[in-house]
């Protein structure tokens, strides 16, 4: 088999499975093309398959077994992302301890998945083959086949893009095949990552059907049910639209009966997929409502939320006009929830508003504004934003769900609604306000609930308590109430990654290194946990970790501005000037006008000796960010060595004001001010420096000794 120094894109017809590249006859007198390599797994990404991970799904499931025997202990490692990927291999893979999240029935779950959950996963998985392939030890790459990548759902796509990226050809190469060059169907990613990560070869034009008139259209119909109507043979898909209506509903349910059946024996994912897609075009559609509505509960609960917004508006098609409004209800929060953390916003609203104009039950006004108020404290673009719009909003949610006849739902939902009018207090700058309606919320449910009802809530309220203590300055109090979040969810990895936040604030840097490394014990890759680290490694002067922790960041998100330039400040650090260059021009070829990129290329010039370029590039940083203390500092040296030093100690000044904690810097200016001959305000600098923490006590106190020396 041959082997490529690229990732491959195949354009053109669709042909199973994936073909070697017809070379071209030598009349042509050109060089013949490699032969696409065969690959070992090919994998269908249809997303009418299986749902959102059809095709990572579909690479686990054939993949797995074989990593299970030569590394037994690397699944388990990414056993969340994989069962969230492929529940089908729950038996070969630990399971991971379940959050209240989790376990929460759907009615208690108060709690979404970030936007961002999908990358998270789909992160683990590239990581997962990443760490196969290479203590695998492969004499040749691995080489994974993806069709039908076009008609994939967006959380596969991201997969993909993501595994193009990362993935070196060497050890894994993929062959991804699309019908066309420039798919429109394409995420936008996953297309930017076609460009630059692979070749792109075009695919002969497959040849025509012989003798398509012998094959009987009932052959061909049955042949296009049997494919989940995914077929792309040309004859099939025009004889299923040509038959009868009644013989195609016949041929749909026979075939949903057998994935009924298959669902059953644990086949999960084809609820997401195929499943639904039969029971729509069977004899009774409506029976797909109940199905559609399930496997929409499960795209929730995944984060999948293209997939979520798909399965909701079919559920709502197929769902009787008769269907009690509790049913309605659910899957009109569904849309809309989807749409809402997709960005579409503006229809989330308008979907909202019909809503309450044609519904006047109590609970739906309730649900209704309650989402309404979130989009304007949270959700809608910022220019869209209304505050004093939510809380107005909140305000009467309060009172509605005060008048709730049913005791525990009126309990539940008064302390929900009030948490939310908190956060929109707390944004307001209002955090007292914001403190006396989280603690009401919390006493209510101590008062009116059965200890075990409604948990996930009561850890929400918790966790938003320790926000507003913090807010407050109250970090004891914030400390204390995160240790209540992690006593009755410690498995979920948000919790250790806000109790490190307050940890570090409260000076205790091995707390907050011990919750950090369990959040990613427990967590999918996701760049701020790496991030985080390495700031406070770098802060217990751990440089080789820091700088490993940001490489990591970087290699999961290397566009981001910031990892890169602390990256580059990592880098400096340990002096290596060649890597930091590099890292921070790869940084501007992204982001050109990033102030803390340009200050790194600053100091990187200035500790090569460049000083021209490196004012240049503090100048243009303050232009940019005229608060950016780092480059108020390298311009200052760069001013005391030309011997200016009353421009030095204007921008030492302007970066004291902004950072008056920092020693370093009253240092440089006392420093200044004694080159200069103003012993008395050297001393006075000198003498603030040694009360900070951190100061070079020994420096500090023989500056002090000079000055007390010089008349």
């Amino acid at each position: 088999m041959s082997t490529t120094s690229t990732h491959l894109w195949l354009t053109g017809p669709e042909s199973e499975p994936l073909p070697r590249l017809q070379p071209r006859p030598h009349r042509e007198l050109r060089p013949e093309p490699t032969p696409a390599p065969r690959p070992d797994i090919t994998v269908d990404c249809h997303r009418r398959l299986r749902g959102p991970y059809t095709g990572a799904g579909g690479l686990l499931r054939a993949l797995l077994p074989h990593i299970r025997r030569e590394q037994p202990e690397l699944p388990d490692r990414h056993r969340v992302e994989i069962h969230a990927v492929a529940p089908e291999l729950r038996g070969l893979v630990a399971d991971p301890p379940p959050t209240l999240t989790e376990r929460a029935a759907p009615g208690e779950r108060t709690r979404l998945h970030p936007r961002t959950r999908t990358r998270r996963l789909a992160h683990g998985i590239v990581e997962l083959l990443l760490a196969y392939a290479t203590a695998a030890d492969l004499t040749r790459p691995l080489v994974l086949g993806f069709t039908r990548v076009g008609d994939a759902d967006p959380a596969d796509q991201e997969f993909l893009a993501l595994l193009l990226r990362r993935a070196r050809p060497e050890q894994i190469t993929l062959v991804v095949h699309t019908q066309d060059d420039e798919p429109e169907c394409l995420e936008r990613e996953l297309a930017s990552a076609l460009h630059q990560y692979a070749s792109r070869r075009a695919l002969p034009a497959a040849p025509p059907r012989r003798f398509p008139h012998r094959t009987h259209p009932y052959a061909l119909v049955r042949a296009f049910v049997a494919s989940d109507g995914t077929s792309v043979d040309p004859a099939e898909s025009a004889a299923y639209e040509r038959a009868d209506a009644h013989v195609r509903a016949r041929l749909h349910d026979a075939r949903a009966a057998e994935l009924h059946a298959l669902v059953e024996q644990g086949e999960v994912t084809l609820g997401l997929g195929a499943l639904p897609y039969h029971l729509e075009r069977g004899s009774d559609p409506a029976a797909a409502a109940p199905v559609l509505a399930a496997a929409a509960e499960d795209a929730l609960a995944m984060g999948c939320y293209h997939a979520l917004l798909d399965l909701a508006r079919r559920a709502q098609a197929v769902t009787p006009e008769d269907a009690p409004l509790s049913a309605e209800l659910a899957l009109h929060t569904k849309v809309t929830t989807a749409l809402a953390l997709l960005g579409d916003t503006a229809e989330a609203e308008r979907l909202h508003l019909r809503m309450r104009e044609r519904h006047f039950d109590p609970l739906v006004r309730l649900l209704g504004d309650y989402a309404l108020a979130m989009l304007h404290a949270r959700f809608h673009p910022p220019e869209r934003r209304d505050l004093s719009a939510a809380k107005a909003l909140l305000t009467r949610t309060v009172v509605l769900a005060s008048r709730l006849p049913d005791p525990a739902q009126r309990a539940f939902h008064t302390a929900f609604q009030e948490n939310g009018l908190a956060l929109t207090e707390l944004r307001l700058g209002r955090p007292a306000d914001a403190l006396r309606l989280i603690e009401s919320g919390l006493d209510r449910l101590r008062r009116q609930l059965p200890d075990t009802a409604h948990l996930l809530h009561r850890s929400v309220l918790l966790r938003n308590r320790a926000e507003v203590h913090a807010a407050l300055g109250r970090l004891d109090a914030a400390l204390a109430d995160h240790d209540s979040v992690v006593a009755m969810d410690p498995h979920h990895p948000e919790h250790y990654f806000d109790r490190a936040d307050i940890r570090r604030r409260l000076g205790d840097p091995a707390g907050a290194l011990a919750d950090y490394d369990r959040a990613i014990d427990l967590a999918p890759p996701y760049w701020e946990l790496y991030f985080n680290r390495a700031d406070l490694r770098l802060e217990s002067g751990d440089a080789e970790g820091a700088l490993a922790d940001l490489r990591h960041a970087a290699a999961l998100e290397p566009d981001r501005a910031d990892i890169r330039a602390s990256l580059v400040g990592a880098l400096l650090r340990i002096g290596d000037l060649p890597d930091a260059r590099a890292q921070v021009t790869e940084g501007l070829r992204h982001h050109p006008d990033d102030a803390h990129l340009l200050c790194e290329r600053g100091l990187i010039a200035l500790r090569e000796g460049a000083d021209t370029s490196a004012r240049a590039d503090f100048d243009r940083a303050l232009a940019v960010a005229p608060h950016l203390v780092s480059a108020l500092a390298g311009r200052a040296t760069l001013a005391h060595a030309a011997g200016d030093d009353r421009a030095a100690v204007a921008d030492l000044t302007r970066a004291i004001a902004l950072e008056p904690t920092d020693p370093d810097l009253l240092y440089n200016r006392g420093y200044a001010h004694q080159q200069a001959g103003r012993v008395a305000a050297a001393h006075a600098d000198y003498t603030a420096a040694l009360r900070l923490p951190g100061a070079d006590v020994a420096g500090l106190r023989a500056r002090i000794e000079e000055c007390h020396r010089r008349p």
